[in-house]
């Protein structure tokens, strides 16, 4: 086993609130689709229960506000509780005004059920680009201590290529700093391999996945890996998108728990701030 602790984190969201579906279904219709987020992220809770692993939960405002119950178990289990925003917008589509109504929002909620502070954040679809830095502000203003929003990567909804691939502090435009715990990447050559879960983990033969990763333990820093309730879930309804988004969203889905319970017994994890906590990371505030 892999002595470094990494951060294992999961965005909770329901399948018909994901980007890659959203030419099939508008937020409008969300209360009349089929609910499957709580079953999901139990099944979720009881395999880390099993194999002792604490993580962080980036829960979406509007699921937050339809399953406070949720919440709370996820919180009783002692699992690390950060916000994933409220409605699931791509921030860069959002005007600041708006994302700020939506942060505070989600962030209220979840303090509300929590009876604690929310001070991590992770925007959907890591929409905090180069479009969209105004939001780093915000996160800062409106009280949050760190972040993992920045993919730096090269991405056709994401992206921030030339940022930093370790925890760093992050200096905001308005020259405010919080800690950002970039999503992973593994050195291939001149190149840089997304390697941090999600659908990369669903695509990529779990050998890859486990070497990739490995590779950033081996050079001594901690990875970030990421999940989706729904990704655990084979037998979610099939909606009428196109062939690539398609791919994108319903890939290997009956193959993800059992290479998630392989990475769990594999690596050593923890919640992101216990990671942050443990990582030496460089005082020197960097721009984005």
């Amino acid at each position: 086993m892999e002595q470094i602790k990494n951060a294992l984190t999961v965005d909770v969201e329901d399948y018909f609130q994901v980007a890659a579906l959203k030419e099939a279904v508008d937020s409008a219709d969300w209360p009349n689709m089929e609910y499957r987020v709580e079953r999901n992220t139990d099944k979720l809770l009881e395999l880390f229960d099993r194999q002792k692993v604490t993580a962080t939960f980036f829960v979406l405002g509007w699921v937050a506000e339809r399953s406070p119950e949720l919440v709370r178990r996820i919180q009783a289990h002692g699992h690390e509780i950060a916000s994933h925003g409220y409605s699931h917008e791509l921030v860069y589509t959002q005007s600041p005004e708006t994302f700020r109504q939506e942060t505070r929002k989600s962030k209220q909620i979840l303090e509300d059920i929590t009876g604690s502070p929310i001070v991590g954040y992770r925007a959907a679809s890591y929409s905090i680009t180069a479009k969209s830095r105004w939001a780093l502000d915000i996160l800062c203003e409106e009280g949050f201590t760190w972040d993992s929003s920045i993919f730096p990567v090269h991405h056709d909804r994401y992206g921030m290529p030339g940022t930093p691939h370790q925890p760093y502090v992050l200096e905001a435009p308005n020259g405010s700093t919080l800690k950002e715990f970039p999503l992973s990447t593994c050195p291939v050559g001149n190149y840089r391999m997304p390697i941090a879960g999600g659908g990369y983990f669903r695509l990529y033969p779990y050998a890859l996945s486990r070497w990739g990763l490995g590779k950033i333990n081996r050079a001594g820093q901690p990875f970030i890996f990421y999940l989706h309730p729904w990704e655990i879930d084979p037998g979610q309804p099939r909606l009428n998108v196109s062939a690539f988004s398609r791919f994108r969203h319903y890939n290997n889905l009956d193959k993800c728990m059992s290479r998630l319970e392989r990475l769990l017994q594999d690596f050593r994890f923890g919640s992101v701030s216990d990671v942050l906590q443990e990582t030496s990371i460089p005082s020197r505030a960097v721009a984005v």
